[in-house]
């Protein structure tokens, strides 16, 4: 199994094939995990209240750390979107405003691990904050905007 870098860019790639591609099941979802262990509280709400807003829930990195990606599924991915509004981020943050740095990805390292990507979409200001990025994805033949 494929061994990620950068637990940001795995995210991505997560969202892709969970959320997007819906291939990667079955999908993890935060407020029902909070609603079987009695929490009753929006995620949102309950972060706020718990002063747990300003990080990844302990539960969704373990998770989401943990969870193995098969090289098929790798190798199948065409596209990713870097976007400050994937649904990923709210099952590992639920009341992240987008306005920080909590889920930049800072290396491309793991474009290895996609030999079949051929497009990323990311604006300037948004989550991929990788030096070089667009020089690095080009180099790979990777479009990217």
């Amino acid at each position: 199994m494929a061994e990620f870098q950068d637990f940001n860019f795995k995210l991505v790639v997560i969202d892709q094939l969970m959320y997007r591609e819906r291939i990667l099941a079955p999908a993890f979802d935060l407020g029902a995990l909070l609603l079987a262990q009695g929490v009753t509280d929006h995620p949102a709400s309950y972060v706020l209240l718990n002063g747990l807003d300003e990080e990844v829930l302990e539960v969704s990195r373990a998770y989401f750390g943990q969870l193995e990606i098969g090289d098929d599924l790798l190798a199948g991915v065409e596209s990713l979107c870097f976007d400050a509004g994937l649904d990923i981020y709210g099952h590992c943050a639920p009341a992240w405003d987008g306005e920080d740095d909590l889920f930049d990805v800072r290396s491309l390292a793991d474009l290895a691990l996609l030999p079949g990507l051929r497009r990323v979409v990311a604006v300037d200001d948004g989550t991929l904050v990788a030096p070089g990025k667009w020089e690095t994805l080009a180099a790979r033949g990777i479009a990217g905007r």
